[in-house]
Order: C-alpha cells, then structure tokens, then sequence
C-alpha cells in the first residue's frame, strides 16, 4: 500500500486525527500538504504547512488553483463543541454544518479537476455521530449524517476518474481527549464501552487513510469504513436481569 509519488492534501492536518492521517500518508511515500487557519503548535513529520480557511471559498479555490497536481484529498477538518440545541440560536448550529459538510463540498469541488486527471481519490472523514443520536453535538452529528450520503453520491457522479469513500470514525485519543471525555478515569471508563477496550489512535484513522488512498482500494468507492473499535455495546445487554453470567 504504497503511495510513491502521490500528492496528498489533508484539510485540518495539524493534530489530533488529521495529524494521524498525514503521517501515515506520509509514511507512506507521498508528498503531503496539510492545511488549516493555524500553524501546527509542533513541527509535522515529512509534510507541508499551507494555512487556509475551508470555509474561504475564493482561498480554496485559489489553493488548489496553484497545486500543480493532486492525487489524494483528506477533508478531515471538522468538528464542534458541546452545545445542546436550546442553548444556542440557529445561526450557531449553522455555522457547524458549514465547516463540516458546506466546507467539505467546496474543498471537493474546487480540488475535482486535479482528481480527474490523475483518477485520484476524495476520502471523508465521518463520525458514528451521523449514525447514532448525538446530544449535545446534534448539529454535528447532522452535518457527519449528510457528509457520508455527500460522499456516496460524488462516488456515483465523479466515477469512474475519481473514488470517493468515507471513513467513520469512532471515539480517538488525542490531545484533547479530556475536553470530551474527562481525565484519566474518564478516558478509562470511556474506553471499557468499546468492544476492543480501548480509543483509537490517530494512527488508527491514519492507516485505514493510507488503504482507501492506495491502489490495493482501486475497486472501492462509495464505501463507508468504521473505525470505531466493535461499536457500542447495546445498554438493554446491561440492564437487563436475565441470561447473566455467575
């Protein structure tokens, strides 16, 4: 699963998942370019640093107008703080949908061309909160619900030049963990919920990236890969009074 040669772009690739992502392309053998609104805190393994604001259309388009080839495109750049529905007006929740699905479409749209002519690959970056209910993350978990169906639409319009897949990621340890989940004991609790006992890592995500990317996925598109450890263990199986092991 070698990437030699392969120019790659990672939206949002200055920490945590993205970082991952861009490290194993890397790793990998392809020339990567990670962009974002703020320089990484730490200097990035073997790639490049170009700011940018996905939610800038006309600074989108001029990047990739100025990338003189393309191969992969990572729109991992996302995500959302806690805000119940109520606690906030529309105009908020609005804002969360456009970074992670309104962003992800005009980074794709503006970054089609240089697809096309080298039959790359377009891979999204989802979450299990499209899939599931998400409280206190609703608007997210809405946006994530239509990033997965944006994606399994662009598979069927851009094929057969151009793949598109989604990766559905899952709770991840990273830096900043503990905003979601707590300290130690938290993240410790957390990781007992998942069937494979613990968060993934961003190498996780970052090596599921290098397959989709990679010629060993050339016949996968439209396709949806969970990352999330085994999913979620059906409360009613603790709750329940019957069938318990002595």
């Amino acid at each position: 699963m070698e990437l030699n040669g392969k120019v790659a772009v990672v939206t949002g690739g200055t920490r945590g998942v993205g970082a991952g992502i861009a490290h194993a392309l890397a790793h990998a053998g392809a020339d990567v370019v990670v962009c974002a609104r703020r320089p990484p805190r730490t200097p990035l393994d073997q790639a490049r640093f170009i700011p940018l604001d996905v939610c800038d259309a006309d600074a989108v388009r001029a990047f990739f107008a100025d990338l003189p080839r393309l191969d992969v495109l990572v729109n991992n750049a996302g995500g959302a703080p806690y805000r119940p529905l109520a606690h906030a007006d529309a105009r908020r929740h609005a804002r969360v949908i456009e970074l992670n699905l309104l962003a992800p479409l005009t980074v794709s749209l503006a970054a089609h061309d240089h697809l096309a002519h080298t039959r790359g690959s377009v891979l999204m970056i989802g979450s299990v909160s499209g899939a599931r209910p998400s409280p206190g993350t609703a608007a997210y978990g809405a946006a994530k619900a239509g990033l997965e169906s944006l994606a399994r639409s662009m598979a069927v319009e851009w094929a057969p030049r151009v793949r598109v897949n989604t990766l559905v990621v899952g709770m991840v340890r990273t830096e900043r963990s503990h905003l979601h989940y707590g300290g130690d004991d938290g993240l410790r609790a957390v990781a007992r919920t998942v069937p494979l006992g613990r968060l993934a890592e961003p190498a996780d995500v970052g090596a599921a990236a290098v397959f989709l990317a990679s010629d060993a996925a050339r016949y996968i598109s439209g396709a949806s890969l969970l990352i999330h450890g085994g999913g979620e263990r059906p409360a009613f199986l603790d709750a329940a009074t019957a069938n318990k092991e002595t």
